[in-house]
């Protein structure tokens, strides 16, 4: 993540002003480490404050239970096969 989170956080918050809802897909993603967990929670911060929303889809199992553990599932918008929630 280290060469990656800052790139993801840019790219993803130039198209907030534009946008009301955003989707990131996690397909393929079967690991995170800290640096990753901090950009997705800049991201879901950075969303709030520019008025959208952020959602997640398509966690594996290893990261649903990292934003498990860290209480983040009751923050984050999950979306997907067992977790639809759209508007």
């Amino acid at each position: 993540m280290a060469g990656v989170s800052g790139e993801l956080h840019t790219a993803v918050a130039g198209l907030m002003p534009n946008v009301k809802r955003i989707v990131l897909d996690l397909t393929g993603v079967d690991y995170m480490d800290s640096l990753g967990l901090g950009t997705i929670v800049r991201l879901y911060v950075t969303a709030k404050a520019a008025g959208c929303e952020l959602q997640l889809i398509n966690l594996g199992k290893r990261i649903r239970d990292l934003l498990g553990v860290t209480h983040l599932l009751n923050v984050l918008t999950v979306v997907g096969e067992n977790d639809i929630r759209m508007p």
